[in-house]
């Protein structure tokens, strides 16, 4: 009497018959979990752990290379596009002007989420109340750089990102370019609340825009580019900024000085130590940022109670 042999089947699929087997674990494998390898075959589990051994490529500031596909810049122009197209539906939901918010007006959400330096505001009957981010409405530092006056204000800083988003985004990669986009913003709005005048409302893209021109220069120069063609640029978006009126000045320029300074911690930093020095320098920003905030709204406190 002879015992019966029992062919072998795949790991992964045990109603099929086999004999090849993976040269690394020696496990069997059917056609379906074979991937070619130098000599013979692997099964879908050795080849996952062979990638995780294999260093992944990385930008020149140390950035994934999936910012090639521009997915953030895309993410960010969908989120300032949605924003003022909700509050076109809120402002037709109320009855409001459609055509006054296409053209610059403000909306609901610019009450609730723009940058406004003062501690007070005016209401119909004359009386004053406490209001904005000195009255602890610390978000909207956060959330005016995705609010717009009007669909030419949109559209301007939404090109601008569009070009130089998927520029950084691809020599930063994904997560750096983000933080950048959204540091600079907050930069922006925090010197429009530290120098800006008290009374009156201030939104939009444009600190993160003109960070991104501070942050391109220095990138640039690290890559060895030539800058001219952004300079040239540059100088005329601030002849812009201070020959128009009822443009945010402090906030176009607190976003470039951001921007400037977060540009030359991402290209200085050393490769053996560049993420702890990258993200030591972004959270030094903020902190200085969160210090000029305490500052700015005890003083403005304080000149209200003198008042009071």
């Amino acid at each position: 009497m002879t015992d019966e042999q029992v062919a072998p089947v795949c790991y992964r699929h045990p109603r099929t018959e086999t004999y090849v087997r993976c040269v690394r674990c020696d496990r069997p494998i059917c056609p379906n979990c074979m991937n070619q390898a130098s000599v013979g075959f692997q099964c879908p589990e050795c080849v996952a752990e062979g990638r995780k051994s294999i260093r992944q490529p990385r930008t020149a500031f140390g950035g994934s290379m999936r910012g090639h596909a521009g997915m953030v810049t895309k993410a960010l122009i969908g989120v300032n596009v949605g924003v003022f197209l909700i509050g076109l539906v809120m402002t037709a939901f109320m009855g409001g002007p459609i055509v006054d918010v296409i053209m610059g007006a403000p909306t609901e959400l610019h009450i609730y989420g723009a940058v406004y330096p003062g501690p007070l505001v005016a209401m119909t009957d004359g009386s004053f109340m406490p209001f904005g981010i000195a009255n602890g409405e610390y978000h909207r530092l956060f959330t005016a750089m995705f609010l717009h006056y009007g669909i030419i204000h949109l559209a301007f800083n939404m090109y601008v990102l569009w070009i130089f988003g998927r520029f950084l985004e691809r020599d930063l990669g994904p997560a750096r370019f983000l933080a950048l986009y959204l540091v600079c913003g907050i930069g922006g709005n925090v010197a429009t609340y530290l120098f800006a005048a008290e009374y009156g409302f201030s939104a939009g893209a444009s600190g993160s825009i003109f960070g991104l021109f501070g942050a391109v220069l220095l990138i640039n120069r690290k890559l060895s580019r030539d800058n001219s063609g952004i300079y040239v640029l540059l100088g005329l978006n601030l002849v812009i900024t201070f020959m128009v009126p009822n443009i945010s000045i402090t906030g176009h320029l607190g976003g470039l000085v951001t921007g400037l300074a977060l540009g030359w911690a991402l290209s200085a930093a050393p490769k053996e130590s560049r993420n702890m020095v990258q993200i030591s320098a972004f959270v030094a920003t903020l902190a200085l940022f969160a210090a000029a905030v305490v500052w700015r709204t005890g003083a403005l406190i304080d000149a209200v109670s003198v008042l009071a």
